[in-house]
């Protein structure tokens, strides 16, 4: 019984506690005041909607309109340019998730058929591994490699295989 006494005590005093804390305070709220506008900031433009000027809006059109991306030789690392472009693509995927890709990586005719279509394989799974790093569903996007099966150029010069030594983006 006597455990009971201090149990009733005990929930008596939790009840006090909080009712002491829920009690509101009667102190007026203070109002931040409007903050001014600078007058460098009321002397600009209005931007587009979207808040992009014209040449944000420029820049984001040509990186989106950028579908092939090259390589270097027997590579498949990303030039800066590209990644730069992909950030772009990237954001256009993650605002549009019911939109697909397919990536399609390529390589010159130099080399084993079988290496060919590994090395396609490893470019189109770079430029699709740098999306998802951006944000980008996996389930979005479908990787191929043509190896050296499409070349963009049937030429035997350099330049020729630098155009064939590409991951083409195709949106489904």
């Amino acid at each position: 019984m006597k455990n009971y006494g201090f149990m009733k005590l005990g929930m008596v005093a939790a009840l006090s506690v909080m009712l002491v804390a829920c009690k509101s305070a009667d102190k007026p709220v203070e109002k931040a005041a409007p903050a001014a506008t600078p007058p460098a900031a009321a002397a600009k433009p209005a931007a587009p909607a979207g808040g992009l000027s014209a040449a944000e809006i420029a820049k984001r059109d040509a990186a989106l309109a950028k579908t092939k991306f090259y390589f270097e030789f027997d590579k498949s690392d990303l030039s800066q340019e590209d990644r730069d472009a992909l950030v772009y693509h990237a954001a256009q995927l993650k605002a549009n998730p019911n939109m697909h890709i397919r990536l399609e990586g390529h390589a010159d005719e130099r080399g084993t058929r079988e290496y060919n279509l590994a090395l396609g394989e490893r470019r189109s799974k770079s430029v699709s591994s740098y999306l998802q790093v951006q944000g980008v569903a996996a389930s979005q996007m479908e990787n191929i490699s043509y190896g050296e099966e499409r070349p963009a150029d049937p030429g035997k010069t350099e330049a020729a295989y630098s155009k064939n030594r590409r991951v083409e983006m195709i949106k489904k």
